[in-house]
């Protein structure tokens, strides 16, 4: 059975696949497919589709632009054995800035 999920992520990292042609258009950092690629892998899938809504809306010439970390509610489980860190989770009230771990 297919997650809700899934969909949207296929078709963002589709997207980042062929997004070089057009050439760097985003104002902030991360770009708004990552951003929107992060909060679709660590958010419910109703607040990943309306933080993306506004990311985009907000990626114009009226907005300063800059870096906009996704921020995410999280529960943890604990985990017993090797994974690999995908994301950098850094508290933030009670929530956590969403921070991509380099490979």
């Amino acid at each position: 059975m297919m997650n809700l999920k899934t969909l949207p992520i296929k078709f963002i990292k589709a997207y980042q696949y062929i997004s070089p042609v057009f050439g760097q258009k985003c104002r902030y950092y991360p770009t708004c497919s990552e951003y929107a690629l992060i909060e679709f892998e660590n958010d419910s899938f109703l607040r990943a589709i309306y933080k993306t809504f506004f990311r985009i809306l907000r990626c114009n010439q009226l907005f300063k632009g800059g870096i906009d970390y996704p921020v995410v509610k999280k529960k943890f489980t604990p985990i017993y054995e090797k994974k690999e860190i995908k994301y950098w989770l850094i508290p933030k009230e009670d929530k956590f800035i969403v921070i991509k771990a380099d490979r």
